[in-house]
C-alpha cells in the first residue's frame, strides 16, 4: 500500500545511513504483519482511513525513527534528530560557503590578501578561524537555544503528537526527472537563446535609444560561447521532457554543461569585458566611473563564482554517485 510506503520513505529519512535498510526492513515486517492480522480479523482490505489510524497509533516517522537510535541528552531525545539536521544544513548552506569563499578571496584577490597578511600568513589564517569559531557559536547557539524552546513547548502541550498520515509526501523516485521543471528549462534556455542570438551578436549595442554599450572585441568568444551553452542546455532539456529519468550519462552531461557555464561565468568576471557606458542624460565623466566600478567590482565576484561552481559540481557528482547502474525506466 503507497501510504505505507511513504510512512517507511519518512521515517527512513531520518535514520543513520549505514542501518537504515535494516531497520527499514524490520519496520516494515512489524506493519504488514500488523495490517495482514487486522484484514484477517476484519475478512476484507483495510481502508485509507483504517490505516491512518493504525500509523497514527504507531506514531510519527522521526519519533519512530528515534527509538531506534542511541538516547541523546543534548536537546532530548524526541527532536534531537531533527535538531542535528538542521545543523547540518547550516554548516552545508552557510558555514561551508563562508570558508570557500574566504579561500577563494586569499587565492584570487591580491588586494585582500595582501590586506590579511599585511602581519603574517599565521596571523591571517588566525583572524580567520576566529571569525570561523565566532559564526560557528552564533549560528549553533542560535539553533540550539530555539530548539530548546520547541521541547520545553512541546513537554507541556505534546502538539507534536498531532499529525496526519496522509499528509506525509508522495513516494520519491530518484531516478525520475520533473516533467514541470524541465519545460521551465527548456522555456527559459529557448527565451534566452532568442534574445542572445537577436541582440547580443555584437560588441555594441543600445538599450533602449539614450543607452550604448561597447564591449572589447573579446566579447565574441564570449557570445558564442553561451550560443552554443545555450543550445544544449536547451536540447537536454527536450531530452529530458521526452524521457524524465536520470542515468549517470544523463548526470554527467548535466554535470559538464553546468561546469562550462560556470567556467565561462568565472572568465567573464576577470576579463574586463566592459568598455564604455554612455548615456545621452549623464556626463562622460560619470559614466566613465561607473565603467570603472563595474569593471572593479566584476574580478571581486570571482572567488564567490568559484565557490558557487563548486557547491553545483558538488551536488552533480552526489547526483552521480547515488545513481545505480541500471536499465532506464520506461515511462508510463
Amino acid at each position: 500500500m503507497e501510504l505505507l510506503e511513504r510512512y517507511l520513505q519518512a521515517v527512513k529519512f531520518w535514520l543513520p545511513s549505514r542501518q537504515s535498510n535494516d531497520i527499514v526492513a524490520e519496520l516494515a515486517a512489524d506493519l504488514y504483519a500488523q495490517l495482514e492480522d487486522r484484514e484477517a480479523a476484519l475478512g476484507r482490505k483495510l481502508t485509507t482511513p483504517e490505516v491512518e489510524a493504525l500509523l497514527k497509533q504507531r506514531g510519527r516517522p522521526f519519533i519512530v525513527a528515534n527509538r531506534f537510535l542511541p538516547q541523546q541528552s543534548l536537546i532530548g531525545p524526541v527532536l534531537f534528530p531533527v535538531y542535528r539536521f538542521v545543523l547540518k544544513v547550516v554548516a552545508l548552506c552557510y558555514l561551508v560557503p563562508w570558508v570557500l569563499v574566504w579561500i577563494g578571496l586569499m587565492a584570487f584577490d591580491p588586494a585582500y590578501r595582501a590586506q590579511q597578511t599585511q602581519d603574517s600568513w599565521f596571523a591571517a589564517v588566525g583572524s580567520m578561524a576566529g571569525s570561523l569559531w565566532t559564526t560557528a557559536f552564533i549560528a549553533v547557539g542560535t539553533v540550539t537555544l530555539v530548539f530548546a524552546l520547541i521541547e520545553r513547548a512541546q513537554a507541556k502541550s505534546h502538539w507534536l503528537d498531532k499529525w496526519n498520515p496522509s499528509q506525509l509526501p508522495p513516494l520519491r523516485n530518484p531516478h525520475q526527472i520533473r516533467r514541470a521543471s524541465s519545460s521551465v528549462e527548456l522555456a527559459v534556455n529557448w527565451i534566452f537563446f532568442l534574445w542572445w542570438a537577436t541582440h547580443m551578436n555584437s560588441t555594441n549595442f543600445s538599450i533602449g535609444s539614450s543607452v550604448h554599450i561597447a564591449l572589447s572585441p573579446q566579447w565574441s568568444w564570449f557570445y558564442w560561447s553561451y550560443f552554443i551553452l545555450a543550445l544544449a542546455n536547451a536540447t537536454f532539456a527536450a531530452a529530458n521532457l521526452i524521457r524524465p529519468y536520470w542515468t549517470p550519462l544523463r548526470a554527467t552531461l548535466r554535470m559538464l554543461l553546468d561546469a562550462a557555464g560556470a567556467i565561462l561565468f568565472c572568465w567573464l568576471l576577470k576579463a574586463n569585458i566592459l568598455v564604455g557606458i554612455a548615456i545621452a542624460t549623464v556626463p562622460e565623466e560619470k559614466t566613465q566611473i561607473v565603467t570603472q566600478a563595474i569593471n572593479t567590482w566584476m574580478p571581486r565576484m570571482f572567488p564567490v563564482a568559484i565557490a558557487l561552481g563548486l557547491l553545483i559540481t558538488g551536488i552533480n557528482i552526489y547526483r552521480i554517485v547515488r545513481l545505480q547502474p541500471s536499465t532506464e525506466p520506461v515511462s508510463a
